[in-house]
């Protein structure tokens, strides 16, 4: 054969690769479009859904629960944002599936059926972290941050001997009220969504690794410390000066952390089965390490 018939030998199946890449990424980006203008068509009642904490918290402090617009436009992309959020909700597990579709030709079969099984727990791993926020982590975070608010005009008229419905009658008698933005407390709330969907992916995401032998529970257990260091800037970041919040998101972080080191041995046991089936020798030290992973843990 010619060099030139080997290149074109070569560059018939990158083709077919690129042209099969493109035909899954297509569809993603479909069913995306599609997830967003469905939930588009009801994003005033999933905004009013979303922003039921923050007016119950109102109400619970004696404030009145209307939330405001700061700009015309603001509404209009408080609607995007939700739909955007809302529709890769909806198109993931069709993201997912096209990913799949486009990786299992090149795996064996115990390793397309062992891969399957992720695609189904990972949006549900995602709606039990984002209704973790939603229920939990947002009222506390409101409550925090609307009490802290409400404090101040509180001991102000305590100090100046009146109370809470004291008008002021100098310009030293400054009453605050909250005005909460729309935009603002959306931003809020969908980050904490987004923040803990996320995480709930950990155990998907070290399993998957460590079925691919990129990690072990060996590793993940000498690494504690350092999780745990990452785990706290993790919950500084993408959490607000909330010390309850930061410290519920470590939290969970944390024993899913410790999930993914069990389910990682379990990982890690199937294989040796498998080897040892396949080959027929006598690994009994190998089976007595992988027993002794589980009794360190």
């Amino acid at each position: 054969m010619s060099d030139t018939d080997e290149v074109e030998s070569s560059a018939a199946p990158l083709i077919e690769h690129l042209t099969e890449l493109r035909k899954r990424i297509l569809y993603c980006i479909y069913s995306l479009l599609i997830g967003v203008l469905i939930v588009f068509f009801f994003a005033d009642p999933l905004l009013d859904f979303l922003v039921r904490p923050l007016a119950k918290i109102l109400v619970e402090f004696k404030q009145d629960p209307t939330l405001i617009f700061t700009a015309p436009q603001e509404k209009f992309f408080a609607f995007f944002r939700i739909s955007f959020i809302g529709g890769f909700m909806m198109a993931f597990p069709v993201v997912a599936f096209q990913l799949w579709r486009f990786v299992a030709p090149g795996l064996y079969k115990n390793e397309q059926g062992a891969f399957l099984p992720f695609i189904f727990a990972s949006p549900l791993l995602f709606l039990l972290g984002a209704s973790f926020a939603h229920y939990i982590v947002t009222p506390l975070a409101m409550r925090f941050f609307v009490g802290f608010a409400d404090i101040i005009p509180m001991v102000s008229g305590l100090v100046a001997g009146g109370g809470d419905d004291v008008l002021p009658t100098t310009a030293d008698d400054v009453k605050t009220v909250i005005l909460p933005s729309i935009k603002e407390s959306l931003d809020l709330t969908l980050k904490f969504i987004f923040a803990f969907g996320i995480c709930f992916q950990l155990p998907v995401l070290l399993t998957l690794m460590g079925m691919a032998g990129l990690v072990s529970a060996e590793g993940l257990r000498k690494t504690r410390k350092y999780a745990v260091v990452g785990i706290l800037v993790l919950a500084a970041v993408v959490t607000p000066p909330d010390v309850i919040t930061q410290v519920i998101l470590f939290t969970v972080v944390y024993l899913l952390y410790e999930i993914s080191i069990w389910l990682v041995i379990m990982v890690e046991r199937k294989q040796e089965k498998k080897f040892q089936a396949e080959t027929g020798e006598d690994t009994e030290v190998s089976a007595k390490a992988a027993d002794k992973n589980s009794e360190e843990y």
